[in-house]
């Protein structure tokens, strides 16, 4: 009886294994908004590292956390590390690639608590209404990412992190829209309150 059961446990185990070992090796996430700003706006708070605390679903784990910064203020080169809360875990980002307005990569590196690395993409594609902004992550997966996967969302559970930072640059690049306007309909005011005022040429 004992070895029927070492037997079929050997069995399950093997077949475990085998399933969780055909699965992808290999993941790529996308999601994509519509934001109600100029390119230029999105852009900057994606391409200066030390802006990532406005929008990152990350960022907001732990809003504590500590961070330090290396290499140029913004663009290719810039270094992002932080180290935070058991959630935050510990991690370091590196711009790789950046065309103004267009296009920005980044090495998203997870060196806790599940050590992996991962490609984050940022396409800017101009609309009448403003850009349409996509966000992709793509990496590799380890076997226990596989195994996990099989009881685990993790497709769904990334997607809900690109969505929830999308939402936030959105927020923050329509509120920066808006405070521009604003900014800019008080400078006219002004000026035209100043030339009412000046006396008239003789």
């Amino acid at each position: 009886m004992l070895k029927r059961i070492s037997l079929a446990l050997g069995v399950a185990v093997v077949g475990f294994a085998a399933l969780v070992t055909s699965r992808p090796s290999t993941y790529r996430t996308e999601r994509a908004m519509p934001l109600a700003a100029p390119a230029e706006i999105p852009f900057a708070l994606v391409n200066d590292l030390h802006r990532w605390r406005l929008w990152s679903p990350w960022d907001a784990l732990d809003p504590g956390m500590r961070r330090h910064f290396d290499g140029p203020i913004a663009g290719p080169e810039a270094v992002y590390t932080w180290a935070g809360n058991a959630r935050a875990g510990k991690g370091r980002m590196t711009v790789l690639e950046s065309r103004p307005y267009d296009f920005i990569r980044v090495r998203f590196e997870r060196l806790a608590p599940r050590p992996s690395t991962s490609t984050l993409d940022f396409t800017f594609q101009p609309t009448a209404e403003g850009v349409l902004l996509r966000w992709s992550q793509e990496g590799q997966l380890s076997w226990m990412d596989k195994a996990r996967s099989l009881f685990t969302d993790l497709e769904a559970r990334r997607g809900e992190e690109l969505d929830q930072g999308l939402k936030a640059l959105a927020a923050v690049s329509e509120t920066e829209v808006k405070n521009r306007r604003e900014r800019d309909e008080l400078i006219k005011a002004r000026s035209e309150e100043k030339a009412r005022q000046a006396p008239p040429t003789p």
